[in-house]
């Protein structure tokens, strides 16, 4: 009885120890080294009067914060409409062609599909069927959606400005589409 005793956990550990180590969860905010960098802050100027600051985290989508960068400083966002705003779920925008079918002309991101979760405020890149066909269209979360966890990647979250994403104009497309008037890095 006492070798039974003891086989049980001792095969038990032997179990876990064997498993792999997991990877470190990804922290809600931002380690300081990223959220001190003004490259990794993304402000919106919306022509509804409100300006949405965004932290970029780089550090669990390295590819989108990139792409998303570049675009900023090309003035690629600049002008563009929210064309998706369904209330109590999302604000879609990043589409220039204003129908959800468009993209820059660069190539899509591969996808970076992570541990943060979708709450309220969070950023992450809309994508078409394919995992790989993320390009410059973005959403804002206006509530929490668990079920979009680990399917969608999320590279930032509304760090202030959350009063201006909820009042952005309603509608697939809205009747009189809010536009990024004006997206900097630095805000």
């Amino acid at each position: 009885m006492f070798k039974a005793v003891f086989a049980l956990p001792f095969a038990a550990f032997a179990l876990i120890a064997a498993q792999p180590a997991p990877t470190p969860a990804l922290g809600i905010n931002p380690p300081a080294a990223i959220a001190a960098d003004p490259a990794n802050r993304l402000s919106l100027q919306l022509s509804n009067g409100g300006t949405i600051v965004i932290q970029l985290r780089p550090d669990a989508a390295p590819l989108h914060v990139q792409r998303v960068q570049t675009l900023v400083r090309q003035g690629f966002y600049d002008g563009l409409t929210f064309h998706r705003v369904v209330p109590e779920f999302m604000a879609q925008g990043g589409d220039p062609t204003g129908t959800g079918e468009g993209g820059s002309p660069l190539p899509d991101v591969k996808a970076e599909f992570n541990a943060l979760p979708h709450l309220r405020g969070t950023v992450a890149a809309a994508r078409a069927e394919g995992e790989d066909s993320a390009n410059s269209q973005f959403y804002i979360m206006f509530v929490p959606n668990a079920l979009l966890n680990g399917k969608y990647t999320v590279y930032g979250r509304v760090i202030a400005g959350m009063d201006a994403v909820d009042k952005i104009a309603p509608g697939s497309p809205p009747p009189e589409p809010t536009k990024i008037v004006r997206a900097t890095l630095g805000g």
